[in-house]
């Protein structure tokens, strides 16, 4: 008798779009665009289009993979079906790692306004955020997609308001001023590209979504367009308001935007935000890793016991007590530019494999059912994924040494364990 509990199919697509925009908008624009302002100037703006890119191309190929293998363990399905257990395994370490540690940095973030609110120490308030959001994980997939929705229109708001305190200052600053040229902005594109993540886990809601061949890729494409659309303009309006050189000094750069054509209110106004952008960034970062970490043990790639599902709640209650320990460890990582580029790292070289598994799997089952395909091919050759390959590879090569030196390190304890792994 098979008495296995199943994840519950409650999502449709305005669930999975609104999931997809809460993940993606949050920490990164709210925390680093000072960041990449110092480095881009005013043409930041510029750098989160050239990121863009990354996430047009690959989360095109993702919409496809879903359509084809519509798993929780997402891309560990994807490079297995592609390139075997052992490349799998590795990308599924690297993606549990940038949800883990991307959770950590984005907790230490909302600690920070928090702090500037109640004055409570930065890492405790870290620690409470990362418990509470577990339980609402465990609570119910139903319930933490309403946080999620409510969240999402909440940072959304915010970001609107930012646009338009900047509509009166349009045109009062050269928006192609690159203090350090090129090469400041695409170190800017590398840095803001942990703005988008997050695309990447709307996939991992395929088990719990209602026809998810279809809903998920319409979803993943939707909230990659609203992001990107969000973002060019909160960037222009930003640089509008105070500049590149104000922006890059400020560690609240939206609430002190608002101070400054406002005064104190609209700057409590957009702090609160920021809490919700921040804690519901770390809420779908916890639920991407532990949906993948469920999904290798229900394929019996990471130890069984992760697998289970509280028969009551219908979640997958271990893999989100093991995310929830792991990104307690993290919260003690630091510097949230150098943990972003990490993550970042992590991003990159998974997204590299992705595109390269869409290609594979094109000439390896051509027959396959695609609910959606990529467009533009040239004969069998998917033209938009070997795009996002060379966009991976141009944006690893602007990271700093120590992020890439740490970034391989990661890499090479995964390809360690997937020896180990293999054995069992």
């Amino acid at each position: 008798m098979n008495d296995k509990v199943e994840l519950k199919r409650e999502l449709g697509l305005l669930e999975v779009t609104l999931s997809g925009i809460g993940i993606i908008l949050g920490a990164g624009i709210y925390a680093l665009i000072g960041k990449a302002a110092g480095l881009a100037g005013n043409s930041v703006w510029l750098s989160f289009a050239i990121a863009s890119l990354i996430a047009v191309f690959t989360g095109l190929s993702y919409a496809e993979l879903s359509s084809m293998f519509p798993k929780a363990s997402a891309e560990h399905e994807y490079v297995r079906n592609a390139f075997g257990r052992k490349l799998a395994f590795v990308i599924g370490w690297l993606i549990i790692l940038s949800g883990v540690i991307g959770a950590a940095t984005v907790a230490l973030g909302f600690g920070g306004y928090f702090n500037s609110f109640f004055k409570v120490p930065v890492i405790p308030s870290a620690f409470v955020l990362i418990v509470a959001l577990s339980f609402l994980l465990f609570y119910g997939i139903k319930e933490t997609t309403r946080f999620v929705i409510i969240a999402t229109l909440i940072e959304t708001a915010g970001l609107v308001i930012v646009i338009f305190i900047g509509l009166p200052y349009l045109g009062k600053a050269d928006y192609f001023e690159m203090p350090y040229g090129w090469t400041g902005v695409f170190q800017a594109s590398a840095l803001v590209f942990f703005a988008y993540t997050g695309f990447e886990s709307i996939v991992k809601l395929s088990e719990e979504t209602k026809s998810p061949e279809k809903t998920i890729p319409k979803g993943l494409i939707l909230a990659i367009v609203v992001s990107i659309f969000l973002y060019i303009t909160v960037a222009v309006s930003a640089v509008s308001v105070m500049g590149w050189e104000r922006l890059s000094t400020s560690d609240a750069p939206f609430a002190d935007l608002a101070f400054l054509a406002f005064g104190n209110n609209a700057f409590i106004l957009l702090t609160a935000i920021a809490l919700f952008a921040t804690a519901n960034t770390v809420l779908m970062m916890m639920l991407g890793s532990s949906r993948i970490i469920y999904g290798m043990a229900d394929s019996r790639t990471l130890p069984a016991i992760l697998s289970r599902v509280h028969r009551a709640r219908r979640t997958p209650w271990t893999a989100i007590l093991v995310t929830m320990a792991v990104s307690i460890l993290f919260i003690f990582a630091g510097d949230i530019a150098f943990v972003a580029n990490v993550d970042n790292f992590t991003l990159f070289v998974t997204f590299f494999i992705i595109n390269a598994a869409l290609i594979l799997l094109r000439y390896k089952e051509p027959e396959m059912n695609r609910p959606f395909r990529v467009p533009l091919n040239a004969g069998k050759f998917p033209v938009l994924p070997f795009l996002g390959i060379l966009a991976c590879l141009f944006m690893l090569v602007q990271l700093e040494g120590k992020v890439i030196l740490t970034g391989v390190m990661l890499v090479a304890i995964g390809l360690i364990v997937s020896f180990f792994e293999l054995k069992n």
